[in-house]
């Protein structure tokens, strides 16, 4: 079982200069004010954000796509805040964007001075401009960013980097998270501003909007008193305080992803497809009837397209669904529903949707028995790195470092066994800044099934067909032992 190394949920800072915020008394936007207005709607996106002034701090909801119509992203106050041109900006959000579109376009103009993010993604503007010192950065694990904006919307207050221990676990005490204004994009808002979200769009919206002082949603549409049951609504109307309707929402979708055509059961015929899918046949073995599982991007969430028949596993993704389907058919996708990847799926009867900081309740509270995720570096001892490379790559850890630190979750690592220059990437020791350590029960790759134990390290269990032991001593930068009762490698037929 994974060890329980709660200590590593913490924030990584990379660049960290004393706050110039000003106090709210100075800013331009009279908070005590805004319960007097006649209305919380406005026409345009640059009369809703006009008043944020200089060196606000900004919570941005959504998962960011490439693409400006994406369905959860407010990406018309991202063009009024180009408008108005204001300066010096600390964001918060899940994401960076990408080169050239959302908070893109606001590194881009160099309105954004510090990013407080779980995942930076693809973005070479945000890369090159941490790298060069141009922007502060502070890295923190999706999940902790997530509870930490759910306990500034509960008003918790917090001591920054206190360690404790509690029941003989180490915790550091993080630091809540607030704003003074949050930009989000909801569905739906009635006359009184009550927002709901449709589907995964959900995700980081509800607790930014109860840590913001001051909550700007754009909606697709506005209805009338009444028309939104109680029982659906998302944010009761407390919450918000602006809201604007969008124009002409045609909601393109970034990772368009759908079911195969039935091939008849035909084989991979490239090399590297087969050593692939033999990995995920493997991983697919893991799953048991009942469990909740979680699979990372890539391999692991290949591994769902072969769960038996007669098994039934509940997938949950952090971007809040539980009950994750197959990719959906030619013409059956949706782009309100996707997962952590941004790829397109369905839903199974009895799924159910919700947000963020829910998601990792159920991640960090040890509700998830199955972990699937890839590496660049796993270590005898089972610590694992994928998240960096020093100079070169800053991806950002994501919900990774949740998700192999919860208690009570198995953690399957998959991954091909050696790295495209020939080096190892199993090794006595990771070079690379650790996801989480003495974490990882088992490594599968295209040559062999590593057990991994804290204490006494890796023993190969499993090796596949036409591999020796040799070879895997070969391609292998660790010690490891050999199980007695040592079996080929198995498969999901």
């Amino acid at each position: 079982m994974a060890a329980n190394y709660v200590n590593l949920w913490r924030t990584v800072v990379f660049k960290c200069a004393k706050s110039n915020t000003l106090p709210l008394s100075n800013r331009k936007c009279n908070f005590s004010t805004l319960k007097e207005q006649n209305s919380k709607f406005y026409d345009s996106a640059v009369d809703a954000v006009k008043d944020i002034p200089d060196g606000a701090k900004v919570l941005v909801g959504g998962l960011e796509s490439t693409d400006l119509d994406c369905a959860e992203f407010p990406k018309t106050f991202i063009q009024g805040l180009i408008s108005t041109k204001v300066k010096g900006l600390t964001v918060v959000s899940n994401n960076a964007g990408v080169d050239n579109f959302g908070l893109g376009l606001l590194l881009k103009t160099k309105q954004i001075k510090r990013m407080i993010s779980s995942y930076v993604g693809e973005n070479a503007e945000f890369e090159r401009q941490y790298l060069s010192g141009e922007l502060e950065v502070e890295l923190t694990p999706q999940g902790t960013l997530a509870e930490k904006i759910r306990a500034g919307g509960a008003a918790i207050a917090s001591t920054q980097r206190e360690t404790r221990m509690f029941n003989g676990i180490n915790y550091i005490m993080e630091e809540a998270i607030t704003g003074e204004f949050a930009l989000v994009k909801a569905w739906k808002a009635d006359k009184l501003g009550n927002l709901i979200f449709r589907k995964t769009a959900r995700n980081f919206n509800p607790p930014m909007c109860k840590a913001a002082k001051c909550t700007i949603a754009e909606v697709e549409e506005i209805v009338e008193i009444g028309e939104i049951e109680p029982e659906n609504i998302h944010i009761p109307n407390i919450y918000v305080h602006r809201i604007i309707k969008g124009q002409q929402y045609e909601k393109r979708i970034e990772k368009l992803t759908l079911q195969k055509a039935d091939t008849n059961g035909s084989k991979p015929s490239k090399p590297a497809a087969v050593l692939r899918e033999r990995i995920i046949r493997r991983a697919a073995l893991e799953f048991k009837d009942g469990m909740y599982a979680n699979l990372g991007i890539g391999i692991p969430m290949l591994a769902s397209n072969y769960i038996p028949p007669n098994v039934t596993v509940y997938l949950q993704s952090e971007n809040g669904i539980l009950g994750l389907g197959p990719f959906p058919k030619p013409g059956e996708q949706d782009p309100d529903l996707i997962n952590a990847g941004k790829e397109t799926v369905t839903a199974l009867p009895g799924a159910s949707f919700f947000s963020s900081d829910d998601s990792f309740a159920m991640i960090r509270g040890g509700h998830i028995n199955l972990t699937i995720l890839g590496a660049m570096q796993v270590s005898q001892y089972g610590d694992l790195a994928n998240w960096m490379i020093p100079g070169k790559l800053v991806k950002g850890m994501g919900g990774a470092m949740d998700l192999v630190s919860a208690p009570g979750s198995k953690v399957v690592v998959t991954m091909e066994h050696c790295a495209r220059n020939g080096g190892h990437k199993i090794l006595g020791e990771c070079s690379l800044p650790l996801t989480g350590k003495n974490c990882v029960d088992m490594i599968i790759t295209e040559k062999c099934v590593f057990n991994c134990n804290s204490e006494t390290g890796l023993t190969l269990v499993e090796v596949a067909e036409g591999v020796t032991v040799q070879d895997i001593i070969n391609s292998t930068g660790a010690n490891f032992g050999v199980s007695p009762d040592l079996k080929p490698m198995g498969q999901v037929a």
